[in-house]
């Protein structure tokens, strides 16, 4: 065989999905990982890893994933991350290993699968499972193998001799990325599925075509079939698009609940916004089928990076209701009335939109480059001058009422600016890590420096209900609560291994009392508990956020 062909036979159906070596897995706060489970020693020792909330109450939905790999390769802990982020979400994940081709041969990883729904079944209460509601999601060979796990449910020959076979191995639904459909049509439209198929199938499509059709999933619809969801690129060069969109027809005409999600432009192994996207739709598609209700907190975000909007957002979903360009601004700050105020520097503006994202005021006079902005409870403005090192309070009518300002602060040597209950007003200087305190005559009446203040950076700080500060800082991202006596009665990330930020910029209180704090640099969004522990986590792509607030 060439040099080329042997790269060929490599590269199979989830080359660009998942990675062929494993790697350490750190299980993200909040969340139990068991790994190595053994759940059949069928054709030899075959194991699983399950994760799952700590903070589990009662009985959870469970879904296993199964790798790809071309049927051939491939590992189970190439799901892991994707597991950790559902089983944030309230479920009980799994990812399971199967016997692999050329050794073992169709339908071995299918019993293994089978099996591996059992062994979840019988170790339900263990693991805190609901066994009404298991779901299987795999990508491309194992896309094949939980869409064979949706279809096959009563089907006694690929239960295979593996244990625990006085419980069901069916699935209530499947989530299939880029899964192939019709062996028979595989190889006219794959870029390696003449290297491949045989392998696992045992021959040739001419040689051994009663398998082929055997293995394929679209001969097996029925009306008792799984709800099924298949995910599918346009650009798929291993697995033609069409088998998705086949499946899905025959299911739909089956009666079957069927759903198909096109990703235009997309090759096999889904990367980036492309693979964000299809996360979304199958989470979403999972809560519906088992009706699971994760609470939701909607969020207004300041994007400071290359997209340059504010945005409305629902957390942990995700799920963007909105946006409005704010030329790369810093600031946003929800208003009781659904109202939104943010900042757009280039413009040298404060804006205030309405419910329907239409602007209704604004304040620009003698501004060079706002950076923050705060309604205030008598309806007058903060707005904080970075350049000019200057925060003034203006009226609806665009009086400046109160100003506070000093050479210290200005040539963007200032960052966020927020009044308190107590009618002071809390101001970083970012340059030096250093929190002052001004109150209403413009006397600075408390500061406070962060160790190491001239190598670190401080971006917000918000007076607590008990007295105490909270201030975001970087290099190390961290956030300190500080009593007034200065000293630091609580650190959240900084130096821990546990959590880590780049630059700990916006933060927010959420109503359950936990914390928002963005990480700038780091570009994620996370929630901690009040000690620290970490909650739910977002990365943001090629978002960069500022600032963050919790609509009221």
């Amino acid at each position: 065989m060439s040099r080329r062909m042997l790269l060929i036979a490599f590269l199979t159906f989830s080359h660009l999905a998942f990675s062929q070596s494993p790697t350490p897995f750190q299980a993200p706060a909040g969340l139990s990982y068991t790994p190595n489970l053994e759940y059949s020693n069928v054709g030899g020792k075959l194991e699983m890893d399950i994760l799952r909330p700590q903070n589990l109450s009662g009985l959870a939905p469970a879904v296993l994933f199964i790798h790809g790999g071309g049927f051939r390769a491939g590992n189970r802990q190439s799901y892991l991350a994707l597991a950790a982020k559902l089983a944030q979400r309230g479920y009980v994940t799994a990812t399971a290993s199967y016997r692999l081709a050329p050794r073992n041969q169709f339908p071995s990883g299918l019993e293994d699968a089978k099996a591996a729904v059992r062994y979840l079944r019988a170790n339900a209460a263990k693991y805190g499972i609901d066994p009404e509601h298991i779901a299987a999601w795999g990508g491309s060979a194992g896309g094949h193998l939980v869409l064979m796990l949706g279809l096959t449910g009563d089907v006694a020959e690929f239960e295979g001799t593996g244990p625990n076979r006085e419980f069901s191995s069916k699935v209530q639904c499947v989530v299939n990325y880029y899964g192939p459909t019709d062996f028979t049509q595989s190889y006219s439209k794959s870029v390696d599925a003449a290297q491949v198929l045989p392998l696992w199938m045992g021959g040739h499509l001419d040689q051994n075509r009663k398998i082929h059709q055997k293995a394929s999933p679209i001969n097996w619809v029925t009306p008792n079939a799984a709800p099924t969801i298949s995910i599918h690129g346009t650009k798929d060069t291993y697995v033609a698009y069409e088998h998705s969109v086949a499946i899905t027809e025959r299911l739909l005409n089956a009666g079957v609940d069927a759903e198909m999600e096109t990703i235009s432009g997309a090759g096999h192994g889904f990367k980036g916004a492309d693979a964000e996207r299809a996360e979304t739709v199958a989470f979403a598609f999972l809560d519906k089928q088992f009706k699971t209700v994760i609470p939701q907190t909607r969020l207004l975000l300041s994007d400071h990076g290359v997209r340059g909007e504010i945005l409305s957002m629902d957390w942990p979903s995700g799920k963007v209701y909105w946006t409005k360009k704010n030329g790369r601004g810093h600031d946003v700050q929800s208003l009781a009335n659904g109202h939104v105020l943010f900042t757009i520097a280039p413009e040298k503006r404060v804006v205030e939109l309405d419910d329907k994202q239409q602007e209704v005021w604004s304040y620009g006079e003698g501004l060079e480059h706002p950076l923050s902005a705060q309604r205030l409870a008598n309806g007058n403005t903060l707005i904080g001058d970075a350049k000019l090192g200057k925060v003034i309070e203006v009226t609806p009518a665009k009086k400046v009422v109160w100003k506070y300002e000093a050479e210290n602060l200005s040539n963007m040597r200032m960052r966020n600016s927020r009044r308190t209950a107590q009618n002071t007003t809390l101001i970083a200087e970012e340059a030096i890590a250093k929190i002052l305190e001004v109150d209403a005559s413009g006397k600075v009446i408390w500061q406070w420096q962060a160790p190491n203040g001239a190598q670190r950076r401080a971006y917000q700080a918000i007076r607590l209900a008990n007295g105490n500060t909270l201030v975001s800082i970087s290099d190390p991202g961290e956030v300190v609560e500080v009593a007034p006596n200065g000293s630091v009665v609580r650190s959240i990330a900084g130096t821990k291994m546990d959590l880590q930020f780049g630059w700990a910029s916006g933060i927010a209180q959420m109503p359950n009392g936990n914390l928002l704090i963005v990480d700038y640099t780091g570009r994620r969004v996370v929630e901690v508990d009040p000690k620290g522990k970490l909650v739910n986590e977002m990365r943001s792509g090629e978002r960069t956020f500022a600032s963050i607030d919790v609509v009221k």
